[in-house]
């Protein structure tokens, strides 16, 4: 099947897909989001969200209005659990395999935008399993300066305590919030869409915007390698964490003053360690066994509600 027929076929099944799974998944999870109208009625965009869930490819589908596309490997393709649901959420699968499978996946998103449609891009490049924000990648500012259509930022809350990584099954009655932030013109830089200097301002720029719009802590490095973890908290009594706080919402971009935290045993041995701040109250880390610091993005959620205008987006 070639590329112009996985698209139609993509297109088809979407229906379908929000037709089946939108009330199942609107009565399991708590999905709320803000910023929609920054989402163009017609014309291409292309649709830029953290990664922190396999989940977060279900739960932008079905908030957004339109149909998204997005590629994905094709190793989804051979296996019987996938094979329907992923083409069912928009996914062309692309062969990685191969030397010129970037070059592949850069061609059919800029002919999903050419046709105007939405097309959906992780600039992590992957799933961040530890629940920072990493270093994104170039690919979606030569998308974006390649059809002139402009990037929407979004942010993705909770996500990853609907699904941590490695959980085989996801958690009920969880809160997801997703938001939608200004778009982002690229159209300043036409003229220098082969500097790489471009490039990364480009995405640099992305990748603020969804820092500020998810709340998550930002290291500048590739979610596939090894990141330096951010700087240890200082301890207050595990007592005052109250896990009923991850319901509300918080006002975002403006610095956490950081005060003591105190660790406790968790569940396989693990330790955790509950962070308290002025601004957003307490924050649970995870320090497994393998050494790993994981945060959770539903931090975040606290009391407040979002203020757009707070945020000082710089989309033209």
């Amino acid at each position: 099947m070639n590329q112009e027929q996985d698209q139609r076929e993509a297109g088809r099944l979407q229906s379908v897909f929000r037709a089946v799974l939108t009330p199942p998944f609107r009565f399991l999870w708590d999905v709320t989001t803000e910023g929609l109208e920054h989402v163009p009625d017609s014309g291409g965009a292309i649709i830029a969200p953290n990664h922190v869930s396999v989940l977060d490819s279900f739960f932008v589908p079905l908030t957004l209005p339109r149909r998204i596309t997005y590629v994905g490997k094709a190793e989804y393709m051979d296996d019987w659990k996938t094979r329907w649901v992923f083409p069912a959420m928009g996914m062309i699968p692309i062969d990685r395999s191969g030397g010129d499978s970037a070059t592949a996946a850069l061609d059919t998103a800029a002919s999903c935008l050419e046709a105007d449609q939405l097309f959906g891009i992780y600039p992590e490049g992957t799933r961040a399993r530890d629940g920072l924000l990493h270093k994104g990648h170039t690919g979606i500012a030569r998308l974006a300066l390649r059809t002139a259509v402009p990037i929407i930022p979004v942010g993705i809350i909770g996500s990853d305590v609907v699904q941590p990584p490695d959980a085989r099954f996801p958690l009920p009655f969880r809160r997801v919030h997703i938001r939608f932030g200004r778009p982002i013109s690229v159209d300043r830089y036409r003229e220098r869409a082969d500097d790489r200097l471009v490039l990364r301002q480009i995405v640099d720029e992305v990748m603020y915007e969804i820092r500020n719009l998810s709340g998550q802590t930002y290291v500048d490095s590739y979610a596939t390698k090894p990141s330096v973890a951010p700087a240890a908290p200082v301890a207050v009594p595990a007592a005052e964490h109250d896990d009923r706080r991850v319901a509300d919402v918080i006002p975002i971009g403006r610095p956490r003053p950081a005060e003591p935290a105190a660790a406790a045993a968790g569940p396989g041995g693990e330790r955790r360690v509950v962070v308290a701040s002025a601004a957003a109250g307490p924050t649970e880390l995870s320090i497994e066994s393998d050494g790993v610091e994981r945060r959770s993005s539903a931090a975040v959620l606290r009391s407040r509600p979002l203020d757009l205008d707070d945020l000082a987006l710089t989309g033209a």
